[in-house]
């Protein structure tokens, strides 16, 4: 009689999940391929690591309802399940039902997201894009006094359809998450804060430590920049940078 040892089944389960892995790598480069090749292959296989780490931690096991996690990551950042800006999402994976029942009610907000927010062909979410790449040309009009307000202001004008999903309880709980991420990077200004608040609006509330936007994170922490204005002012030319890339690789895309 066959008898598979320990260190065999382990070895065996090893060389699956690789596999798995490495599938998953190509389906994000085919799901967002602008993304991907912006952050380049090793990244790519960090960010996919944590996804399905974290998709475990809420009991996704089978193959659909990770690649589903996965996907998730990409629309929305890879802290989206705690993102003040999706609470269905953390609503839903905290439900005790089956993983697969969850995966579809998953599903089904994304539709409905991508249809009364990004538009067909992420269109409104392109556009969104381009009014972010053009926020530091514009007048800065607030200050402290109101921040809020001001905040709301700009959100709104830089991608509308999200504005009016979100409604303004989750864009002032991601105000505030901003603020709290501007504040421990000492930035001196409201508009650094603003640029904070707006990555976090683009890219999810996690954005300052999201594998998918190293960069982000690469700034903050880089301790040969003392100077908080001069990180700041570093950010937007990195964010900028990156915006202009992806853009870049839309346009080509639209015209080939």
């Amino acid at each position: 009689m066959l008898v598979i040892r320990k260190d065999q089944m382990e070895t065996f389960q090893k060389v699956a999940l690789q596999r798995f892995e490495d599938e998953m790598v190509v389906h994000s480069q085919n799901f967002s391929p602008e993304l991907c090749s912006v952050i380049g292959d090793a990244q790519l296989r960090f960010a996919v690591r944590f996804a399905m780490t974290r998709a475990k931690s809420y009991g996704f096991t089978n193959r659909g309802s990770i690649r589903l996690f996965i996907e998730m990551m990409f629309l929305f950042g890879s802290s989206f399940d705690t993102d003040p800006q999706y609470p269905w999402a953390a609503r839903i994976l905290a439900d005790s039902s089956e993983q697969m029942q969850r995966a579809k009610r998953l599903y089904e907000k994304i539709i409905d997201y991508q249809d009364k927010v990004s538009g067909p062909n992420a269109v409104n979410t392109i556009e969104a894009l381009w009014n972010l790449s053009f926020l530091p040309t514009q007048p800065f009009n607030y200050n402290t006094n109101n921040f809020v307000s001001g905040m709301l202001q700009e959100m709104t004008s830089i991608f509308p359809q999200k504005a009016a999903y979100l409604g303004n309880e989750a864009l002032q709980a991601l105000i505030h998450s901003g603020v709290t991420v501007a504040q421990q990077a000492r930035f001196p200004s409201a508009r650094a804060y603003t640029l904070i608040i707006a990555l976090m609006y683009a890219f999810g509330h996690g954005c300052s430590h999201d594998p998918l936007y190293p960069w982000i994170a690469n700034t903050l922490l880089d301790e040969k920049i003392v100077d908080p204005a001069a990180r700041a002012e570093r950010l937007e030319k990195k964010a900028l940078t990156w915006l202009n890339h992806v853009l870049a690789n839309l346009s080509g895309k639209a015209q080939s």
